[in-house]
């Protein structure tokens, strides 16, 4: 195939950024999306020019390093992929292509389509975690825990921290992000009793790295490529009003 690009180039966060366009030729339909990108490079650096930066790890859709925006869209047109699990299949011959990092405030740019997001690891190490000695693992029928709240805990837990739906977000919220990370443990006999102090440290870290408050659209929701629901917003939302009111006596 024969691709057209239109590839976001910003040397720094401090540097105002443009589009740039470059044509590949012979794209192999069967290639993943980062491969495309690595054939531009490879073809950029034979010609003497820099090569474009981008996040990518694992590229099994499991670390949540690959996002940039894909003609508008976080991690591209498929629903509940990562931007490395995309192929080229999904588009045509003569396509272009909008290829940009995500932007948020809170995700700024660190150079081309790679940005620092930084900002979401400060919010788990705000309050993420427990800190009672768990030991070995327990005996599973040791724990009374209900199969539902172990299966809610299980898919707040799928979140791989991408961003998408900070990037999703109109006013650039990562209150998905944060409420899968405090409903995870607030289902969890062992995150229960932190779970006043956590919630508030992490809401609270949340506003101070300069999230947006939600918007109700629910496009972090659309967009997120492990599905998680904007039932564990409202989740975070009760635990901290419970909090709140707990701290007040």
């Amino acid at each position: 195939m024969r691709i057209i690009l239109k590839v976001w180039r910003q040397k720094n966060r401090q540097d105002k950024g443009k589009f740039c366009e470059y044509i590949l030729e012979n794209v192999n339909r069967d290639m993943s999306f980062l491969e495309m990108l690595d054939m531009l490079n490879n073809q950029l650096v034979k010609e003497g020019n820099p090569s474009v930066e981008f996040d990518h790890d694992c590229r099994e859709g499991i670390c949540g390093q690959c996002g940039i925006m894909i003609n508008g869209i976080a991690h591209g047109p498929l629903k509940n992929t990562t931007t490395c699990q995309l192929h080229m299949r999904e588009f045509k011959d003569g396509d272009t292509i909008y290829v940009e990092p995500f932007k948020a405030s809170a995700f700024p740019v660190v150079r081309d389509l790679k940005v620092d997001r930084s900002s979401l690891d400060n919010i788990i190490a705000s309050g993420g975690y427990v800190s009672v000695d768990t030991g070995q693992a327990p005996e599973a029928n040791s724990i009374p825990i209900t199969h539902q709240e172990a299966e809610d805990a299980f898919d707040a837990a799928a979140c791989i921290g991408c961003g998408a739906c900070v990037a999703s977000c109109k006013n650039s919220s990562a209150a998905l992000f944060t409420g899968a990370k405090i409903t995870h443990l607030a289902h969890l006999p062992q995150g229960k009793k932190e779970s006043a102090t956590r919630t508030l440290a992490m809401v609270d870290k949340m506003e101070e790295e300069g999230f947006g408050h939600c918007s109700n659209t629910e496009a972090c929701q659309v967009e997120c490529p492990e599905n998680i629901s904007v039932l564990n917003i409202a989740k975070m939302n009760y635990e901290y009003n419970r909090a709140k009111l707990l701290f007040k006596k």
